[in-house]
């Protein structure tokens, strides 16, 4: 493992996130403060609990959810298409540097930018409504898998893409409806019984559903199949990239 080579990727990529903060950092957490003001404070107060649960506090793990799948998409795809739409790929792919350490450097990046981005977020939070972890190991690991497993996926979306389109085609119109209909801001118990089977084909609902039982310890899924769901969407995309490189793709722009 050449580590001077992957920790110069990842310091290259996260130094351009803190020279973007507005955009990496300011626009999803001020997003989903909108969020937490409309559908917490205001109309949460008129709701009624949900498990037990405030639907303020109920939210924020769909809410924390919500950001991470977006984002680490975006963060993971964005830094590899960046240096193919610049031509700058060429000088990775000439370096001394196997596939496996440029996707350790570029996904890792990604997907430490959607951990940081998540802690601000669980932290702003906190200032809208009060709600406490009841399993914080649980949470940490959730969030961390979700962020690796979208960061490889969205590390894939920027390999296949050959253009700005379809770069922003997944994120857009696939991640976040799928997001808003896996529950985040209700529980899929909630719906007629027909439409609970059918978001059970929906694998956000299983993210969304472990995340919030490592907070509330309610979830509409059982947790054990919550954590398989997220790690067996994390070995299909690990699998995918051996592909892409094991059959000469090679990142080509």
């Amino acid at each position: 493992m050449n580590v001077h080579a992957v920790a110069a990727i990842y310091k290259f990529e996260m130094a351009r996130t803190f020279r973007t903060l507005i955009q990496s950092i300011a626009a999803p957490v001020i997003t989903t403060s909108l969020y937490f003001i409309v559908f917490g404070a205001a109309i949460g107060k008129r709701m009624a609990s949900v498990d037990g649960v405030s639907y303020g506090a109920f939210i924020v793990p769909g809410l924390i959810m919500l950001s991470i799948l977006t984002e680490s998409i975006s963060n993971g795809s964005f830094g590899i298409y960046m240096p193919k739409f610049a031509g700058t790929i060429y000088e990775v792919l000439s370096a001394p540097i196997s596939a496996a350490e440029i996707l350790c450097g570029y996904v890792g990046a990604a997907a430490s930018k959607s951990v940081i981005l998540g802690t601000v977020i669980l932290i702003t939070a906190r200032l809208f409504v009060p709600f406490e972890i009841a399993h914080p190991v649980w949470m940490v690991a959730f969030l961390v898998l979700t962020a690796v497993t979208f960061s490889l996926f969205g590390f894939i979306t920027g390999v296949w893409a050959d253009g700005w389109e379809k770069l922003s085609i997944i994120p857009m119109l696939v991640i976040t409806p799928l997001t808003f209909l896996g529950g985040s801001f209700y529980s899929i118990r909630m719906l007629p019984e027909i439409w609970q089977k059918i978001a059970l084909f929906n694998p956000v609902v299983y993210l969304i559903s472990g995340f919030r039982w490592a907070f509330y310890g309610i979830s509409d899924v059982g947790v054990g199949l919550s954590l398989a769901a997220t790690a067996g969407f994390m070995l299909v995309c690990v699998v995918i990239v051996g592909r892409i490189f094991a059959t000469g793709w090679r990142l080509r722009t």
